[in-house]
């Protein structure tokens, strides 16, 4: 076997394989003598049958075995020697299609190599820690809000207003008919909480106990209910009872209504959940900076197919995002931007950094944190969690798609640990702002 090279620009790397017939042939040779004792034949003892019909019955089959297995050696054995690591899958062409047996095998083997990343000393990063402490007036502020979620409703004389709550009867009727799910005995509604379709609570504004109203509705043109999408309605309403909102005490009572011992503990568990909050946050915003820095520090080739596939999938993410009522791919080319370029750049440089990074530092990622990012992913899909979770299990796609950010934010933990770190305590509103200023950049 002879292995020549016939690219070396930049990453692209090119080489012409050339196996022999005479080796072939050696190894075609060698696997039916290896399989001979145990084959039958008519009119032959078992491990008897000659070599020449063994070639006739099974030569082809063995032949096209052996000449995959000799060129996948071969790139094996060359990307062990040279050290190569493909970007992406190797382009793997069979030279003279018209081969026959007692030619040799010509294979071209082309691809893109990762190219070397340079050492990056990290202790000579310099970070900066945002500290936010959750001050009394957040944690009142909280308090109130689940005071608001806690909230009773005490009957009101007069007219409803919008935030009442209005108790009623109704019959829903398309064409002058009534229709399956369009009645209802004391429901309650919540004014301007749209619950119901467009156009149906403003007119319950004003609404007395004791009213009769027509409400008179069109249903949307994408309700779920296909015989009632798009059509005019009248709902026949009869108000029972209006109702005024009124705020839950805040108090031992309503703490333990939220499973707390007590108002104090029920505090203690808000400050507990908005740290943990602002530790997250201000964890995005010195991870942006980490990776500005990283950027800043390191140079190299990139591949091409690399930035390229990236660059494709961002402007097709981005497009989508634009175009959100466009829900497949039935559409034009979108061809990626300058500025779709560079942040593929960017992505790419700092996805092989930090891949570098994580594997000299051992970095790896537990069965256990990818049990519980599926299974984190798995409550999306109520009452289908184990349907999803075998799918992730069978499907390794999926599954480095849930390891990739896990794998990345532990890099990121292995950098800050070597970093030179500052603590800055700040405002919650300044934390705001900061974070606020990752999505404009």
């Amino acid at each position: 076997m002879q292995v020549t090279e016939t690219l070396n620009e930049g990453l692209k790397r090119g080489y012409a394989i050339t196996v022999t017939a005479a080796e072939l042939d050696e190894k075609v040779t060698a696997k039916l003598k290896e399989a001979q004792p145990d084959i039958e034949m008519k009119g032959f003892r078992k491990g008897k049958v000659p070599m020449a019909l063994l070639k006739k019955q099974f030569g082809p089959r063995v032949m096209g075995e052996t000449m995959q297995e000799t060129i996948d050696g071969a790139m094996n054995e060359h990307f062990e020697k040279t050290g190569d690591r493909p970007a992406l899958q190797p382009d793997v062409k069979m030279v003279n299609e018209d081969w026959k047996e007692g030619d040799d095998v010509q294979v071209e083997l082309s691809y893109e190599a990762l190219p070397e990343v340079p050492e990056v000393d990290l202790s000579q990063l310099s970070l900066e820690k945002l500290v936010v402490k959750a001050e009394d007036a957040s944690v009142d502020e909280a308090l109130a809000n689940l005071a608001d979620t806690a909230k009773d409703y005490e009957a009101k004389d007069g007219a409803a207003e919008d935030g009442d709550q209005v108790v009623f009867d109704f019959v829903g009727k398309v064409d002058g008919e009534a229709f399956d799910g369009g009645a209802a005995e004391d429901y309650p509604l919540v004014l301007g909480s749209g619950s119901f379709i467009p156009g149906f609570e403003e007119q319950l504004v004003g609404a007395k106990a004791g009213d009769e109203k027509n409400i008179e509705v069109t249903f949307p043109e994408e309700y779920g209910a296909e015989n009632l999408a798009g059509k005019p309605a009248v709902f026949e309403c009869k108000i029972k009872e209006v109702k005024a909102a009124k705020a839950a005490e805040i108090d031992d009572e309503m703490a333990k209504k939220f499973g707390a011992e007590d108002l104090e503990a029920l505090k203690g568990q808000i400050r507990e959940r908005l740290e943990a909050e602002y530790i997250g946050a201000a964890r995005q915003v010195m991870k942006r900076d980490l990776l500005d820095k990283l950027d800043a520090l390191v140079s190299f080739d990139l591949p091409p197919s690399l930035v390229e596939a990236e660059a494709g999938q961002i402007a097709h993410q981005l497009w989508h995002e634009e175009n959100p009522d466009v829900h497949d791919h039935n559409h034009d080319k979108i061809e990626p931007t300058e500025e779709h370029n560079k942040l593929a750049e960017r992505r790419v440089r700092l996805g092989l950094l930090l891949a570098e990074l994580g594997q000299k530092a051992e970095v790896e990622v537990t069965d256990a944190e990818m049990t519980q990012a599926i299974m984190t992913q798995a409550r999306q899909y109520p009452g289908q969690e184990r349907a999803f979770f075998d799918f992730v299990r069978q499907n390794q796609q999926m599954q480095q798609q849930l390891r990739a950010p896990i794998f990345e934010d532990k890099v990121i933990d292995h950098i800050a640990e070597q970093a030179q770190v500052t603590e800055k305590e700040i405002s919650k509103d300044d934390l705001q702002k900061a974070v606020e200023a990752l999505d404009e950049e």
